[in-house]
């Protein structure tokens, strides 16, 4: 993963009344094993957040972000430059709505062939080191896993009007307030397309309905159902989107286009290209249990609809009973 571009410059702020100033740096950072290891790690803490996820507006609500990143991306605006007017307008939003400041760290990295642009508020945190003597010190590192503002973007898709990815931005909602993830969209000019957590769960359920439709014995369902978790847990964590065409080939090998055309066909509303979210990919598992010569296993999202269950009297209610058990349960 090579860093082509990366910069941090430092936005200072003593307190909730106090104005943030920025101190810009003078160049860029050489790329390096430690740099690639920072950003590596701060893309693996920014794939696990919950994220809003689109594109770039156009027209009156674009902004200035957009020609500026074109400029830079076309060499007539040099990365420094670029990264230090992005600086000044988010101390400008530093200074209305956080209490302290940060290090705000902004990389061009490249991935395979894919070109990324990513930005982060950073804040410092204590922990501590051995010296050169071998006794415990205090020291300070960058705290990676809870940024203030953090957003990146896809840029070789942004660029690729071929491209079917209309969700090649994302950036974080879940710190600092709606105010400031709201106005921190305004700046990037981000306009918000598909909400990844419903997205995902639509997605989820669909499946499960399609594997209940098949009435698939009980070890191939299990198996598809870790492939798909899998497929999914594996794209968010790269920050990838999840593609209904890779996911069909997944479920049914045979028949490659079923699943698919089984969601067009249910009209369940999909995107074609389905940003992954975390949350909701744990919460998704099954519940099993045998015992006496009873053997049970459900989908988490089916209690409380399909299945129910009596804590009272430790019973399950199936209002739903699977075809195949239902026609052994006529014959008998």
């Amino acid at each position: 993963m090579p860093i082509l571009k990366s910069i941090v410059h430092t936005i200072d702020k003593a307190g909730s009344d106090a104005p943030a100033t920025l101190t810009p740096a003078a160049a860029a950072i050489n790329d390096s094993a430690t740099m690639s290891e920072l950003v590596a790690g701060l893309n693996k803490a920014y794939h696990g957040k919950a994220k809003a996820w689109g594109r770039f507006a156009e027209g009156d609500e674009a902004g200035d972000f957009t020609p500026r990143l074109s400029a830079y991306l076309a060499d007539d605006q040099d990365f420094v430059t670029f990264s230090r007017e992005l600086a000044g307008k988010i101390t400008a939003l530093v200074d209305d709505h956080l209490p302290l400041g940060g290090h705000l760290l902004i990389a061009h990295e490249r991935q395979g062939d894919t070109d990324y642009l990513s930005l982060a508020l950073l804040h410092m945190r204590q922990g501590f080191g051995l010296d050169a003597e071998q006794k415990v010190i205090a020291t300070s590192q960058l705290n990676l896993t809870q940024p203030s503002l953090a957003a990146r973007i896809n840029l070789t898709q942004w660029q690729d009007d071929a491209s079917p990815s209309r969700q090649y931005l994302s950036f974080l909602r879940d710190r600092g307030g709606k105010k400031l993830a709201d106005d921190f969209a305004t700046l990037l000019g981000a306009q918000e397309g598909v909400d990844a957590s419903s997205e995902t769960r639509t997605l989820l359920k669909a499946f499960s309905d399609y594997v209940e439709q098949e009435d698939l014995p009980e070890e191939q369902s299990r198996e598809k159902t870790d492939a798909v978790i899998d497929y999914a847990s594996d794209q968010a964590s790269r920050g990838e989107p999840i593609t209904l065409d890779e996911l069909s080939e997944l479920v049914d090998e045979q028949q490659p286009k079923a699943f698919y055309d089984y969601i067009r066909q249910q009209d369940y509303g999909l995107s074609p290209e389905i940003p992954p979210d975390k949350r909701a990919l744990n919460q998704f598992r099954r519940f099993t249990g045998r015992a006496g010569g009873v053997s049970i296993s459900f989908d988490s999202h089916l209690l409380g609809s399909s299945v129910e269950y009596d804590a009272d009297q430790d019973r399950l209610i199936i209002k739903k009973v699977p075809t195949a058990l239902r026609d052994q349960l006529q014959r008998s």
